[in-house]
């Protein structure tokens, strides 16, 4: 999976842009560049955007696991994380979704640009 970062210094977020095949190793190093990043500007809240993701792998264990991961890397449970995915990968990501909200952080996903930011920014 290839990502790019970009900080939105007005809004106080980072805005990441995904492509590729969504896996777990191209996941957990793009969460860990997320983290220095956002750590070195001091934000706590990313807009992702997989709308340029062509599939996603992985199974219900290793989403599962996901959460210990993030907190494994330094991701603190008060981040507000909002994903933007296509519909053929909401079951995906609606998974992971409710295992980060159960572990305490702030994760929702969103099928449009527009739905993401209102509930990212409020």
């Amino acid at each position: 999976m290839e990502w790019t970062i970009t900080i939105k210094e007005d809004d106080q977020y980072a805005e990441i842009v995904t492509s590729g095949v969504a896996d777990r190793n191209g996941s957990i190093e793009m969460a860990k560049g997320i983290g220095i990043a956002m750590s070195e500007k001091k934000l706590t809240r990313a807009l992702i955007d997989h709308s340029n993701i062509v599939s996603v792998s992985g199974g219900a264990l290793n989403v599962y696991q996901r959460p210990k991961q993030f907190r494994d890397m330094g991701v603190i449970n008060w981040l507000n994380i909002a994903e933007i995915v296509r519909p053929e990968h909401a079951n995906f990501f609606g998974f992971l979704e409710t295992v980060c909200v159960n572990s305490g952080f702030g994760f929702a996903i969103f099928n449009d640009r527009e739905s993401a930011l209102e509930w990212l920014l409020k």
